[in-house]
């Protein structure tokens, strides 16, 4: 089936009660059971199941191509619970750019409570392979990577991974899986800032987690969310439900639009660099084109003149809003150092765009007035 076709059949829910077309929302926290205390419809209580967020899931394994799909309350819960299923003394390999959130968690709070984790520059597959120590159990990757758009070999990565005896997770977020499947290329689990492109729209948050298979991976991750109840609310996922039916338009458009700002960007002379995975100069072009179906519709450009003109730049547009986050369906621009703080590890002079669904001829102009 068609991933266009599947983003619709996947979230269609066929209402006993009503014959409703759109899913009604089921706010119920609690459940009625039979008199002999069997769940009929296998709901006890919200925190554990609901029908809106099995729907989700459901969509999410689909969509991915997984076994099992799970369903946060955000991102960062989504990559928490997969650093709890770990133990203490493991050890993590992760990218050396890399949503800032991710080495936080590790490093704020996971390496207290006994985590270990290294970073290397997963773009150097050697250097991935020299990373691995007896105790690595998991490989995080992530790809294209936030900010600076460095590309991994998915596949290169994940055979490293399972050949350690360790289990491997991409970070889609940014791709999503209209334009890249880390389970088809051999991850043992996919995971999304579903608050991004999932949504489309910027007005919830929430995260997945996709398994490969019903692993115990996948089963201890199960017993995490249920019992410590990071999950989104019903609301949130028939939100996230509506937005998976445009996805790979959405996606796609986005993704053309990155693609001929890119190109518009990568030959003026105020800029440093420009990065963006479907460029013939990005370092990782070759393996892009190997695992992604096209560049996506994030990208950063490198300002000359340090931070002071960067943040010129950006105080200039007109169009595009000068906001975090990414994935909706307008256009935002943000200094990345500065949303960071100050233990950010992103150049100074980095503005990274997340390209939404105006008209491009708008969002080039904007962009070349601000850079004049």
């Amino acid at each position: 089936m068609n991933i266009e076709t599947l983003a619709i059949q996947s979230t269609q829910f066929h209402d006993a009660n009503a014959s409703a077309v759109v899913p009604p929302i089921y706010l119920s926290t609690t459940f009625e059971r039979e008199a002999d205390g069997s769940m009929p419809h296998g709901h006890i209580y919200t925190r554990a199941s609901n029908p809106n967020r099995n729907s989700l899931e459901k969509a999410y394994a689909a969509l991915e191509g997984g076994a099992v799909g799970m369903a946060f309350a955000s991102g960062q819960a989504a990559a928490s619970t997969i650093f709890q299923c770990l133990k203490p003394g493991d050890h993590v390999i992760i990218p050396d750019d890399a949503y800032y959130g991710t080495p936080a968690l590790l490093e704020d709070v996971m390496r207290i409570w006994g985590l270990e984790y290294s970073k290397v520059d997963m773009g150097d597959v050697e250097a991935v392979a020299r990373s691995f120590k007896p105790n690595t159990k998991l490989v995080w990757i992530e790809t294209p990577s936030n900010p600076q758009l460095k590309i991994a070999d998915i596949g290169a990565i994940a055979d490293l991974a399972r050949h350690n005896g360790a289990y491997s997770v991409c970070d889609n977020t940014w791709a999503t899986p209209i334009l890249q499947r880390p389970l088809d290329l051999g991850c043992d689990v996919s995971m999304h800032s579903a608050t991004k492109y999932f949504g489309g729209h910027s007005d919830l948050l929430s995260g997945a987690l996709i398994f490969k298979e019903n692993s115990p991976l996948a089963e201890k991750a199960r017993q995490i969310q249920a019992l410590g109840g990071a999950v989104p609310s019903p609301f949130d996922c028939w939100l996230i439900l509506r937005g998976i039916k445009t996805l790979p338009l959405r996606v796609r458009q986005q993704s053309a639009n990155a693609t001929q700002l890119a190109h518009f960007l990568s030959t003026h002379a105020g800029l440093e660099a420009v990065h963006y995975p479907t460029l013939e100069s990005h370092l990782g072009y070759e393996v892009a084109q190997k695992q992604m179906l096209s560049g996506g519709g994030m990208l950063s450009i490198q300002v000359k003149g340090g931070a002071e003109e960067a943040l010129r730049v950006k105080s200039k547009v007109k169009v595009f809003v000068r906001a975090t986050s990414l994935g909706g369906v307008e256009s935002l621009i943000e200094h990345r150092a500065t949303a960071e703080g100050a233990h950010s590890v992103s150049p100074k002079n980095l503005l990274r765009i997340s390209v939404g669904l105006e008209h491009i001829d708008d969002l080039i102009a904007d962009l070349a007035q601000a850079l004049s």
